[in-house]
């Protein structure tokens, strides 16, 4: 039987499918050499799934990975939530 994931991580899921069809279909237009401008929305698009994707992910770690690393070893988690936020910016 599969594992149920996360509502946090089904939501992330169906954004990253999002995006992933989307840029199939930048490289499709940018192939049949289509209108810039139109290209670059796609773009923008994907991006902004992309950043939706990021958003859920971190927000169902903070809730619950982190938390649980926090109690347990408060050094590392700390750690790893700078390397997170340091990756972000």
């Amino acid at each position: 039987m599969k594992k149920q994931l996360p509502t946090k991580k089904m939501k992330s899921l169906k954004c990253a499918k999002q995006a992933r069809g989307t840029l199939e279909r930048v490289l499709a237009m940018i192939e049949q050499d289509q209108y810039c401008p139109e290209v670059i929305q796609q773009v923008d698009s994907v991006i902004g799934l992309l950043r939706s994707v990021k958003k859920e992910l971190l927000a169902g770690h903070l809730d619950t990975c982190a938390l649980n690393r926090l109690k347990e070893n408060k050094e590392s988690a700390i750690k790893e939530l700078l390397k997170i936020y340091n990756l972000s910016h």
